[in-house]
C-alpha cells in the first residue's frame, strides 16, 4: 500500500511539472499548444508520442498522461521515466522521480507557457481548449472559397452540404511558443460527441489560393476534447465507416454517399472511438503503417466484446484518397465491392455516374 500511495503522489507531483519533465527527459521534442511532441519514449525526434501538459489531476484529460500513436503505448510520467531510462524496479523509478523533483525548477515564462485561453480554463473540465475550439467553430463560415478549392484538388466533390466542415479566412497559426503568430485560411472541422455536441475542432491551414496546404511546419492541428469523439459525416445508423484522416473518409463518400462516416484524426483516437448505441457493423479504413495496424487490432477486439461486426477496408494505394485521385471512382468502387458485407453493396455502393 505504501508503494501504491508513493506512486500516486509522485505521479501527481510530476504531472504538476509536466513540461519540465518533458524538457528534461524528452529534450528532442518540442511543445505544441497543450502537448509535448516527440518521437518515442527513448527521446527520438518525431511527433508520434504526445504528452498532455495541462489538465486535471486525474481522469480524462489529466496532465502528464501520454500516448504513443505509433505503438499504442500510454501511461503517466512515472511510466515515461521508467521507459525512457530503461528502469525495471519501481524503487529505481521512484528514486529517479524524487531526484528530479528535488531539482530547483526554473520559473516558467508565464506568457509563453499559459494556454491562450487560460482565463476561461476550468481545472477538471478541459474547458480552456474546448471553449476555444467552440469559439473558433462559431467564428467560422460555411464551407466555400479557398477550402472548397482545396477539397476539389483532392478530387472530393460531395462536400458542399456537409455540416461538419466550415471555413475561416484568417485562422491563427503559431509553430511554437517562440515563433511569431501568423494567419492563414483554414478548413475547420467540428469534432463532436455521440450526441452531436462540439467538443473540439480540427484545423487544416491552406495556401492562399487553396492549391494545397499552407507552407507551415505543421499544417494540421486539433484542439479540444478529442478522445472518443470524431468529425462525423451523415446521421448515425447501424452501419458506420471510420478512419483517421478527413480526406480519407470523405473519399468513400464519393462512391458511398449514404454511408455514415467518422474521421477520428489519429490512429490512437481511432482505436479509442466511442461506438454509437445503434451500431451493428463497423467498417475500419486501414492505414498501411504500424499505428494503423494497432488501431485495427484494438477495434477488432473492442467490437467483438461489444457484439459489433467489424470489417476492415484496405486501399490499393497508400490510402483511399490516393485510390480516388489516381485510380478513379470506378476502380475505387471495384476495390470496395468485395470488402463490403453483401447487404451493404446494394444499400450503399452506388454506380459511378461521373
Amino acid at each position: 500500500m505504501m508503494a501504491e500511495h508513493d506512486a500516486r503522489d509522485l505521479s501527481r507531483r510530476l504531472a504538476e511539472n509536466a513540461e519540465a519533465v518533458c524538457r528534461h527527459y524528452l529534450s528532442a521534442g518540442r511543445r505544441h499548444g497543450n502537448y509535448w511532441l516527440v518521437g518515442d519514449v527513448r527521446n527520438t525526434p518525431g511527433r508520434s508520442l504526445y504528452v498532455r501538459l495541462h489538465g486535471p489531476s486525474e481522469g480524462r484529460g489529466a496532465a502528464g498522461r501520454w500516448t504513443d500513436a505509433s505503438t499504442g503505448a500510454f501511461g503517466d510520467l512515472l511510466d515515461l521515466i521508467r521507459d525512457c531510462l530503461g528502469l525495471i524496479e519501481f524503487r529505481d523509478v521512484a528514486d529517479e522521480a524524487r531526484s528530479f523533483l528535488a531539482l530547483p525548477q526554473p520559473e516558467p515564462d508565464r506568457a509563453a507557457d499559459r494556454p491562450r485561453t487560460s482565463p476561461s480554463h476550468r481545472p477538471g473540465t478541459g474547458g480552456s481548449s474546448t471553449d476555444a475550439a467552440r469559439r473558433l467553430w462559431d467564428a467560422s463560415r460555411p464551407l466555400s472559397g479557398v477550402a472548397a478549392v482545396y477539397l476539389r484538388g483532392r478530387d472530393l466533390t460531395r462536400c458542399s452540404p456537409l455540416a461538419a466542415l466550415r471555413f475561416h479566412p484568417d485562422c491563427y497559426y503559431r509553430a511554437d511558443a517562440d515563433s511569431p503568430p501568423e494567419t492563414w485560411p483554414a478548413m475547420i472541422a467540428a469534432v463532436t460527441d455521440l450526441g452531436g455536441r462540439v467538443t473540439g475542432v480540427h484545423r487544416t491551414w491552406l495556401a492562399c489560393d487553396g492549391r494545397g496546404k499552407a507552407p507551415v511546419a505543421i499544417p494540421r492541428r486539433a484542439m479540444g476534447d478529442l478522445l472518443g469523439h470524431a468529425v462525423r459525416f451523415g446521421a448515425a445508423s447501424d452501419a458506420l465507416a471510420a478512419g483517421e484522416g478527413i480526406e480519407t473518409v470523405l473519399s468513400l463518400r464519393e462512391v458511398m454517399p449514404d454511408l455514415p462516416l467518422a474521421a477520428c484524426l489519429s490512429s490512437a483516437h481511432l482505436a479509442a472511438m466511442a461506438f454509437p448505441p445503434a451500431l451493428r457493423r463497423l467498417y475500419v479504413l486501414r492505414d498501411d503503417d504500424p499505428a494503423g495496424d494497432h488501431a485495427v487490432t484494438t477495434l477488432l477486439a473492442r467490437t467483438q466484446e461489444a457484439g459489433i461486426e467489424c470489417l476492415v477496408l484496405s486501399p490499393r494505394l497508400a490510402d483511399f484518397n490516393d485510390d480516388l485521385r489516381y485510380l478513379g471512382r470506378g476502380a475505387m468502387r471495384a476495390i470496395l465491392h468485395p470488402q463490403l458485407a453483401p447487404q451493404d453493396v446494394a444499400r450503399f455502393l452506388q454506380p459511378v455516374a461521373h
